[in-house]
């Protein structure tokens, strides 16, 4: 099918274009090169009604100023560096403190999720390659590194194949930040989430994990068996942090399952990486000009990733590549 490209703004005084894919089910996803953010995703019903399934704003112009991450990329390093700061072969760098003014969140104010990339639909193939290249020391960060995003549609399954080469040792873990609601509700609470991780990494103040891997056996992130994001009590129950996959897992399964509350729609999600990131949308407060409002909890993120903070966890796995090792991630999500 043939990509259909608009323009959609500019940014940093480059144009900004919204690419639209479509399948053969009839699934469409707009995709704009500003963060390679995927703006919508459309899934046909059983009754042929398209329901909206990612949160995201109808224009580009409030994503600059009010968009929390939504379904951008973010990086180099997603997540939290402790301290906004790293040594690396004996150097330290420093890198932005965005994250309550201690700590670097997404990359720093100007990361992957915040910048125009370079676009190229190949209709022939149902996808959209992007790049960009970031150049040593950007947001503080060592190494000249070329970065390329991959989207492809096919039927009900969007896949992304990310990768990065640089010149020098560099950390790099870029994920897919898309905010998920399956169903019609201003929340995602009843949804139904159930992960395959058995531990999780244990988190600190700030979010910050401690270093330790913990099971998840008796905690809240026990998803291995299908549950929703309330207590006993029927109370919100908060989600921000990583669950460990299985080392051993086959990558043919899902690593995650979710269904939205009237049935209609189901989530799954693959991926090569080590780590999930939970989140549930507990901190969101988005209300740009003109709508729409976005409140707690309103969408459900599983970002696919490296561990989080790893540089200051050698336990972890490692997020340091270079010209020897370049980075190679891949990640298919599927709603039917």
């Amino acid at each position: 099918m043939t990509i259909s490209v608009k323009a959609a703004g500019d940014f940093g005084g480059r144009r900004v274009d919204e690419f639209k894919l479509v399948s053969n089910t009839g699934v469409e996803v707009d995709i704009l090169s500003y963060g390679v953010v995927v703006r919508d995703w459309r899934v046909p019903l059983k009754s042929g009604e398209l329901r909206s399934v990612a949160l995201g704003f109808p224009t580009f112009a409030p994503y600059p100023e009010h968009s929390p991450h939504f379904g951008s990329l973010a990086g180099r390093v997603a997540n939290r560096i402790a301290g906004g700061t790293f040594e690396l072969d004996g150097a330290t760098y420093n890198t932005p403190k965005n994250f309550r003014g201690r700590h670097t969140l997404h990359g720093g104010p100007e990361g992957l999720g915040l910048v125009v990339w370079d676009a190229a639909p190949d209709s022939a193939t149902n996808s959209i390659t992007f790049s960009h290249f970031s150049p040593d020391g950007h947001m503080g960060f060592p190494g000249n590194v070329q970065f390329r995003a991959v989207y492809t549609l096919t039927g009900n399954r969007l896949r992304l194949d990310l990768s990065a080469t640089t010149d020098r040792q560099t950390p790099i873990n870029v994920v897919q930040h898309q905010y998920f609601n399956l169903g019609t509700g201003s929340n995602i609470l009843d949804h139904t989430y159930q992960v395959t991780g058995d531990r999780y990494t244990e988190l600190g103040e700030d979010l910050i994990p401690t270093g330790r891997i913990l099971s998840v056996e008796g905690t809240q992130w026990d998803m291995r068996k299908p549950r929703n994001m309330r207590d006993a009590a029927g109370q919100p129950v908060a989600y921000d942090g990583n669950v460990a996959l299985p080392e051993d897992r086959n990558f043919a399964d899902p690593v995650a399952t979710v269904t939205g509350p009237d049935g209609e729609l189901t989530l799954k999600l693959w991926t090569d990486r080590p780590g999930l990131q939970v989140y549930n949308g507990m901190w969101t407060d988005v209300h740009p000009p003109g709508g729409p409002d976005f409140g707690s909890f309103a969408g459900f993120c599983l970002e696919d990733q490296d561990f989080p903070d790893a540089l200051h966890n050698p336990n972890f796995p490692s997020i340091i590549y270079g010209p020897e090792n370049p980075y190679s991630h891949w990640c298919e999500i599927e709603i039917a």
